[in-house]
């Protein structure tokens, strides 16, 4: 059997397992594994290191315009770039309906941004703002027979915040054409309220950001959330997940099966709320939602990641430079709610997680490849990534987990002018991604033409025979009503 390329001499690890050996790719994807494979038109020496599945980013805007029209840093090209340098072999950013916009029209306007710029594979999650009967008729299930089989919804920000009402017709459109339903869970209100009294008080510096959006707003909706998806009987995943008892939510409604998926992110392990707390506007660099808490919250977040509860570490990248263009687009001393919401993190994610997670003891190397890849890979329907196996695709991150550097901005290779992960040292690196057999990322350098990454059409998602239903669903016990359209 020829090959057009073979990995030797690599630890190769997966969720369950590790072992050295070697990896015969043909024609974009991994034709074998064996203990020694020879030939192959060109070979890549591994000895020493580590070979994994391409990280999988399942959480990031790009070329994405948020609600107030303030348009993100990076495009697909710096965006995929920066994401390839940080071990991601694909990723699934969002697709972002504003108001009154079709969902055809969201995807088309996301298309030509992508398809002409990625150089990595590429899906999307659809942000659903305006869930008009024929959004959730017609043009959602085009969105799905199309492969684009997750959205997402919002319990906050009065521009996207869909009620209790639009989330169950939503979920219950999710539940019928094999969709997973995605949840930004805060309570708009507690926030609101909050917001308000803060103002009244004067205290809109950005430190109070994070005094803002109480962890029991968070806790409430993800409560909420999932009872709204229990009684529809939908899948549901909570996005970046910043508190304990969101956690143990998530973990508790998992124990009783139901399909609920969680994820968290670096800057919740890594950072706090003291970090808002810094001279004159530094603090506006740390602006996020869900906000950064504190360090018992930390250890409680890498518990749960130990433990199971999440499916994956995202990165929630939302990169609004420091300037004018991002953070400021509303006046260099805008109070901390017109202050641009997000940070970037996108090339960071995997780093972070590899040295802090591996190196510290607090995962296990096949924990770090099911939370970086393989989870998001299962969840989201990319039948053909997240595993090294015979037959999918050939998406490989090489990892030195010896090299140690410091993290800079420069070295992020995006479209930004700072990281909040700076002067950060860490230890572990990929030094060589591949995405479908082709070197994307090789020895410090880009290697891979603009626009060469794929759309990644997804499979359903499916859910279990055995999740549980309320009664007042089922015929069987509800007199015989089928309330299914």
């Amino acid at each position: 059997m020829e090959f057009d390329t073979v990995i030797h001499g690599g630890t190769i690890v997966t969720p369950q397992e590790s072992w050295v050996g070697d990896i015969g790719i043909r024609a974009g994807r991994i034709a074998a594994l064996a203990e020694r494979i020879p030939g192959g038109d060109r070979r890549i020496d591994a000895s020493g290191r580590l070979v994994l599945p391409g990280g999988i980013e399942a959480h990031a805007h790009i070329a994405q315009e948020s609600s107030a029209g303030l348009m993100t840093a990076d495009d697909y090209y710096s965006g995929s770039v920066s994401a390839a340098f940080g071990g991601n072999s694909s990723f699934i950013p969002f697709a972002a309906q504003q108001r009154g916009q079709s969902v055809d029209d969201v995807i088309a306007t996301y298309d030509g941004r992508a398809a002409p710029n990625s150089v990595l594979d590429y899906s999307y999650h659809l942000i659903i703002s305006d869930p008009r009967p024929e959004v959730l008729s017609d043009e959602l299930p085009r969105a799905f027979a199309r492969g684009i089989t997750s959205f997402k919804v919002f319990m906050t920000y009065d521009l996207m915040n869909l009620g209790d009402r639009g989330m169950l017709d939503i979920l219950a459109v999710a539940r019928q054409h094999g969709a997973l339903t995605m949840v930004h869970a805060e309570n708009n209100d507690m926030i609101k309220w909050m917001n308000a009294r803060l103002a009244a008080a004067g205290l809109t510096a950005p430190k109070y950001h994070a005094i803002s959006r109480p962890a029991i707003a968070e806790a409430e909706a993800i409560n909420r959330a999932i009872a709204l998806a229990r009684l529809v009987g939908a899948g549901l995943f909570i996005v970046h997940v910043s508190t304990p008892e969101g956690a143990e939510l998530v973990a508790r409604a998992r124990a009783d099966g139901l399909p609920v998926h969680a994820e968290t992110c670096p800057q919740y392990l890594a950072l706090t709320r003291a970090d808002l707390d810094r001279p004159g506007m530094e603090g506006a660099k740390y602006i996020c939602s869900p906000p950064l808490r504190d360090e018992a919250t930390q250890k409680a977040l890498w518990r749960h990641a130990r433990t199971g509860t999440f499916d994956s570490v995202s990165s929630d990248h939302a990169p609004y430079r420091f300037d004018e263009t991002g953070k400021f687009a509303k006046g260099a001393d805008a109070p901390y709610p017109a202050i641009a919401n997000g940070m970037p993190g996108i090339a960071a994610r995997l780093p972070y997680l590899f040295s802090e997670g591996v190196v510290a003891g607090r995962i296990t190397l096949g924990q770090f490849v099911a939370l970086s890849s393989t989870n998001a890979a299962r969840v989201f329907g990319m039948d053909r990534k997240g595993a090294i196996l015979p037959g999918m695709d050939a998406d490989i991150a090489i990892w030195d987990p010896e090299e140690t550097r410091t993290v800079t901005a420069a070295d992020q290779h995006d479209a930004m002018d700072y990281t909040p992960f700076e002067g950060m040292r860490l230890t572990g690196w990929p030094v060589h991604v591949l995405n479908r057999g082709e070197t994307i990322v090789e020895g410090g350098e880009l290697k891979a033409a603009r626009g060469r990454g794929q759309f990644v059409a997804r499979q359903p998602y499916r859910i279990g025979p055995q999740a549980p239903t309320v009664p007042e669903l089922d015929p069987a016990q509800n007199f015989g009503a089928d309330i299914w359209p």
